[in-house]
């Protein structure tokens, strides 16, 4: 499925483009004419899909109940703050775009943790940075809040143009968020979604819909359990976890646990659980999978897990170990690993998760609002999933 092509809404509505301000200086109209000239619809990410293709899924934003977590983890709506955050954001001080243009400005880029998707979703970001000539900084905190919070400290004391922030713990960015907004830097958040309040101090998201991704995922799987098990009144399935806290570890279990609700009622979950002490590694996930075969046995036929490439290592690796060739897997994608046990056969499906796409739309989010132009508060990549059937066309793999 080479370079896909579609196009979103949300770039429909930042082709407008404002009035420069009275009082701009000669240079900095310049600069703005000279930003807007940039074409990067063009840019390649390592896969050969387009960089910044943005999802065009049209589902209607549905009313938000009185009071979501009221409802039961297996109805969708009781993750509505989470799944549809940023469609009912209460802007709180959120700057007006200068409108002078991208080229020049900088950008502080603070990622979650170190992981060969994130350096790939720095690459991404490079690349939009790069063309437009943007000083980048990326900052790690490998997976530590704490260490995160210091270098918000940080970035805010180097008063960069923007700071854009994958938050690690949905309930905290919320604190993160309001502390950029006050010390008055223009804040982007994305990949993984916050808390919907947090969403007041950002001029926006954009990454990956995972809670989407995960409800088509969801179908795709139990299709295919119900096609090896025809007729059972009872399917049980397991779910690796990811990291606690941030939305992946939401999306990715309850996401499908509260569609295969309605979907399919005769799947149930037996268990889900995030290894420990390593969320991803391939050892602990072997472990922790190991302990649901020998306790859930022949009940156990179906395993979901948040991530492609170590969890899943771990996850074939308990499975040959008990000679179990019966049980139908499917993760968040897409690694180098993941896709190889897709074509192998192995892996039922993946879900696409472009990392350079991921990290690119944030910049490229960035660079449309310093060159004034109107945005989505909220822009999500583009969704798919892969099977055997079509997973060539996503080779060579992002990492």
């Amino acid at each position: 499925m080479k370079k896909l092509a579609f196009i979103a809404l949300a770039i429909a509505l930042a082709a407008f483009v404002a009035v420069p301000l009275i009082g701009q200086t000669a240079a900095q109209k310049a600069n703005l004419a000279a930003s807007l000239k940039i074409d990067t619809s063009k840019l390649l990410s390592a896969d050969n899909q387009l960089l910044l293709a943005p999802s065009t899924d049209n589902r209607k934003v549905p009313k938000r109940p009185a009071d979501p977590n009221k409802l039961p983890e297996t109805d969708p709506l009781h993750w509505y703050d989470m799944e549809w955050a940023g469609w009912n954001v209460k802007p709180t001080n959120i700057p007006k775009s200068p409108m002078t243009g991208a080229i020049g400005k900088k950008v502080i880029f603070i990622v979650h943790g170190d992981h060969p998707w994130t350096t790939a979703c720095i690459l991404g970001a490079q690349k939009v940075a790069d063309a437009y000539q943007m000083e980048f900084k990326a900052l790690s905190p490998n997976w530590d809040k704490v260490v995160q919070d210091q270098m918000i400290d940080q970035a805010i004391a180097e008063k960069p143009d923007m700071i854009l922030l994958i938050p690690l713990d949905a309930k905290g960015a919320v604190q993160q968020a309001r502390k950029i907004n006050q010390a008055k830097i223009p804040l982007h958040l994305f990949n993984m979604l916050p808390d919907a309040a947090a969403l007041n101090y950002s001029l926006g998201w954009t990454g990956p819909d995972d809670f989407g991704q995960f409800r088509l995922l969801a179908r795709a799987w139990a299709d295919e359990l119900r096609k090896r098990n025809p007729g059972a009144k009872s399917i049980g399935v397991a779910y690796v976890q990811h990291a606690p806290g941030g939305s992946p570890f939401f999306a990715r279990s309850f996401g499908p646990i509260s569609e295969l609700a309605g979907y399919a009622k005769e799947i149930k979950t037996l268990v889900a659980a995030s290894p420990t002490p390593a969320t991803f590694d391939a050892n602990t996930t072997m472990q922790l999978v190991s302990d649901w075969i020998t306790k859930y046995g022949d009940d156990l036929k179906g395993i979901c897990a948040s991530d492609d490439s170590a969890q899943a290592l771990g996850i074939f690796e308990a499975l040959e170990k008990a000679g179990r060739n019966d049980i139908v897997v499917v993760a968040a994608g897409n690694s180098k690993q993941g896709m190889d046990l897709v074509k192998d056969g192995k892996l039922f499906g993946i879900t696409y998760q472009t990392a350079e796409g991921d990290g690119a739309l944030s910049v490229q989010y960035a660079a449309d609002w310093f060159n004034g132009k109107k945005l989505a508060v909220r822009q999500n990549l583009a969704q798919h999933i892969i099977t055997a059937e079509d997973v060539e066309g996503f080779y060579p793999p992002q990492w």
